[in-house]
């Protein structure tokens, strides 16, 4: 989903569990209840990014506001369309289209991807046209406590053509991967409140 979402996750094996061991300082930002993100230099010129956030509400929930074209701009405040253009998520795969609106350092992206379901738990997805070089990823939802909240981990690997240092790109990427993800948890207990009101 950001400029990120759209500029959004690296391929790795099916499990229940994160993507990656998640430290001491990880869990820290998690048990205080905020988002983490991180991003590193990988091959071919991309960016690795890794993030994950802890969500009071059910995975069903945040499945649901997630996958929510009309929700997206909510969530990457950068984006100016979200539209399905093939397949269908129900029947375990689609390929959507994502804009985003840049500015005077990141141009406007326009972004296609192929996402692959498993409900409520799995989102791969990958590059299949637009303005990226490189997008590769993941989300993962994974059931906390009796199932009342949700760990969300992302993955991607991603290369973009933008004018700047790569480590300036890097901390766009870190910055605004937290914010999907803070935008994230925000509307889905918004949600879950509302179905739970």
């Amino acid at each position: 989903m950001p400029s990120i979402v759209a500029t959004l996750a690296a391929v790795i094996a099916v499990s229940q569990g994160p993507a990656w061991a998640l430290d001491h300082a990880v869990e820290r930002a998690l048990a205080q209840g905020h988002p983490w993100s991180d991003v590193v230099p990988s091959t071919q010129g991309a960016s690795l990014v890794r993030a994950v956030v802890d969500i009071k509400a059910p995975a069903k929930t945040v499945w649901a506001v997630m996958n929510d074209c009309r929700l997206m701009s909510r969530m990457i405040t950068s984006m100016t369309s979200c539209k399905v253009i093939d397949g269908d998520m129900r029947q375990g795969w689609d390929v959507r289209e994502q804009i985003t609106r840049g500015n005077m350092f990141v141009p406007t992206i326009r972004n296609v991807v192929r996402g692959d379901y498993q409900p409520y738990r799995l989102i791969r997805f990958h590059r299949v046209g637009g303005d990226l070089k490189i997008e590769d990823g993941e989300w993962r939802l994974e059931a906390l406590g009796k199932g009342e909240s949700t760990r969300v981990t992302y993955t991607n690997r991603v290369a973009v053509d933008i004018l700047a240092p790569a480590f300036l790109v890097r901390e766009g990427l870190k910055r605004d991967t937290a914010k999907v993800l803070a935008n994230l948890r925000r509307e889905s207990m918004a949600v879950a409140a509302h179905i739970g009101g």
